[in-house]
């Protein structure tokens, strides 16, 4: 049987605390979401400011990249580059960019979704707390 890594409840707030810091430098209300590789919501913060609506994307976004095992905006490209089919897969409504999965030794154990800001500021924002793992 294989072994693979998890997010821990440490792991969440690390992601958390650093997406957060991003977002407050740039001024960027949004909301921040984190799940584990099944796509099962462990944080969900909506920053003061942030439109109602992104409390509904960014997890969506999230769930899209664990289950999808990528980023968000590998399925938005593809759509706008004209598979226009693939809109009606499950979970459609998180395939916009700002999913990004957590990798850790080759193995995805989830994703944060952000939502509220363009999409490639929400992805700066995923990123910026999925590094905080790496320090």
């Amino acid at each position: 049987m294989q072994s693979k890594p998890y997010l821990t409840s440490a792991d969440v707030k690390k992601i958390a605390a650093a997406a957060e810091a991003e977002a407050a430098a740039n001024n960027w209300p949004v909301t921040i979401a984190i799940v584990d590789d099944g796509g099962h919501l462990l944080w969900l913060q909506r920053q003061d400011g942030a439109a109602a609506l992104s409390s509904h994307i960014a997890p969506a976004k999230a769930k899209v990249s664990a289950l999808g095992r990528r980023d968000t905006k590998v399925y938005e490209d593809m759509i706008n580059n004209g598979r226009t089919a693939f809109a009606a897969a499950p979970y459609s409504e998180g395939m916009l960019e700002g999913g990004v999965p957590v990798i850790i030794d080759g193995h995805v154990i989830g994703a944060v979704g952000v939502s509220g800001v363009k999409s490639s500021e929400d992805a700066q924002i995923a990123l910026a707390g999925i590094a905080a793992l790496a320090a």
